[in-house]
This record gives C-alpha cells, structure tokens and sequence, in this order.
C-alpha cells in the first residue's frame, strides 16, 4: 500500500447524520481528496499524520472509503520523505523582516506603534491556526502565511505606486483583516459558532477599531483603515459588507486575492475543476 501524508481535513456529516471526513492526501507522485466514512471529529487522523488506504472506491472522480479500510500512521517527522508535502508556518525572523522593511515606508508615528505591538502580538496564535477549511492556506500555521504573503507583496508593490498611499492603512488591515479567524476555527481547522453569529470580517474590524480608539487614533483616520477591512472580500456577493472605494481599500483586496486564488491552485490536483476558481487547474 502507498503511503500518503494528511494535508488538509474537513469534519463533515451525512444527510442521515453519520460523520465523516475529507482528507487531502499526498505522496511525492500525487495528491488527492477522499471522504472516509465512520470518521468522528475527535478521531484521527490530522494534518501532519501518515494513512494508507486498502481500497479506494471511485465514482464520478470522487474517491472514497470506509475507516476499516485505512490504516492510520505516526505523523511524520523532519527525515520522512513526505514531512515537506505539507505546509509549515513561516519562522518569526521571516516574518519580522517584512515588518520591519515595511516600517520604512511609515512616517505617522502613532499607528507605527500599533503595528509594531500587534505584529509581535500575532505571530504565535496566526502560526497556530488556518486561514480557511478548505479552499486556500487550509492547514495550521496557513492564517499565518497568508499574512504574511499580502505584507510582502506589499512590500514589493508599494514603491512601485506613484501616487499619495498611506502605507500604514494597508499595513494595518491586513494584520487584522483575517484576525476574526482565530474565532471562526479551531486549531485543526473545524468550524466554531462565532463563524455563524459574527464572522471574520465584523471581529476583525471590530477589534481593530477598539484597538485604534484606545490609542486615541484620529476618528476619521480609523474610518479609512476599518474600511479596509470590511472591503478586503471585494464583492458582496462574497460577503464583503462594502465595496473598496479608497485606493487602500483596494490594495489590500487585490493582494488578499492573489495569496488566496494562488494558494487555491497549489491546493489543488492536476485537472483539478475548483469551484471557487470556476475552473481546471492545469500543474
């Protein structure tokens, strides 16, 4: 039997109320996703852990097996072959570098101060959870990682603007513009209620927001750099509760966009049909 490592894990259950899960698989050959039956949201296996399945049924693409038929290993550990596969948060000093080199462009020195604060703040809880369960950086550490994509695209297309941008604003929203997510998720990626009654966007805005007021931040500043936050999604139709009307505003959706659609297609198989793409991957 081949042996695959965990990269990715979805809870789900049937309409008859049976729960099951969605792995993502890979090996150094490919990589896949199957539903395996009779899988409880406290059983294993997680991101991280070696399966190696006795029979895969296929209908209409779609692999599938009951638990009986896969065999759950140890998680792999730094000198197995398959331990790189899956995705790893970045180090701090990684992290702390693109902060820094940011901070450069800064010359409002009281939301400088936020940003240093919250950029430490962060690190350790966005290195912990995903950034979604399913569609892009779905891993732990992935919230992590997807910031710290935008701050670095940032970093590279900020000088290259020739127009008056506070840089700060953009800095500022995209530390917080999924921060809502450590509320949404737990650790291993299973969806929480704050999900359902509040949402990412409304506690990352909300949270900022309190955070710039305690620092006695200018009203109509913190209005511009809120409106970052609750536009990043773009659309309303993907649940964005206003449309990107400041040039900031739409720094940050952009750049929030090609972390996620980029991370998307590395998720996904060979002719892969991705749904959130509307259309094949090709690798």
């Amino acid at each position: 039997m081949k042996e695959f490592i965990v990269i990715g894990r979805q809870n789900s259950t049937t309409r008859q109320g049976s729960p099951y899960v969605i792995l993502k698989v890979a090996d150094t050959e490919e990589q896949f996703t199957v539903s395996v039956w009779d899988v409880a949201p406290d059983m294993p296996p997680v991101p991280g852990q070696l399966v190696r399945f006795h029979n895969l049924r296929v209908f209409n693409g779609n692999r599938s097996c009951p638990l009986s038929d896969m065999v759950i290993g140890l998680e792999a550990d730094k000198s197995h072959p398959l331990y790189n596969l899956i995705p790893r948060p970045i180090d701090q000093e990684k992290w702390g570098r693109t902060v820094e080199h940011l901070l450069t462009y800064c010359s409002d020195t009281d939301l400088v101060r936020v940003i240093v604060d919250f950029a430490d703040k962060l690190y350790k809880p966005y290195s912990e959870y995903p950034a979604a369960t399913t569609v892009h950086h779905a891993y732990p550490g992935g919230l992590l990682n997807h910031t710290y994509q935008m701050l670095h695209m940032l970093d590279g297309l900020y000088p290259c603007l020739p127009y008056e941008i506070k840089v700060e604003r953009c800095i500022l929203a995209i530390l917080f513009h999924d921060y809502g997510k450590v509320y949404e998720y737990n650790r291993q990626g299973d969806t929480q209620p704050d999900m359902y009654l509040l949402g990412h966007i409304y506690i990352g805005a909300h949270k900022l927001q309190n955070v710039l007021e305690q620092q006695q931040i200018d009203p109509g500043e913190i209005k511009r750099i809120i409106h970052c936050v609750l536009a990043h999604h773009g659309q309303r139709e993907y649940g964005s509760p206003v449309l990107p009307c400041t040039q900031e505003a739409s720094i940050v959706t952009y750049l929030d966009n090609i972390s996620a659609k980029v991370d998307c297609m590395e998720g996904a198989a060979d002719g892969d049909y991705v749904p959130v793409l509307g259309t094949h991957v090709i690798k």
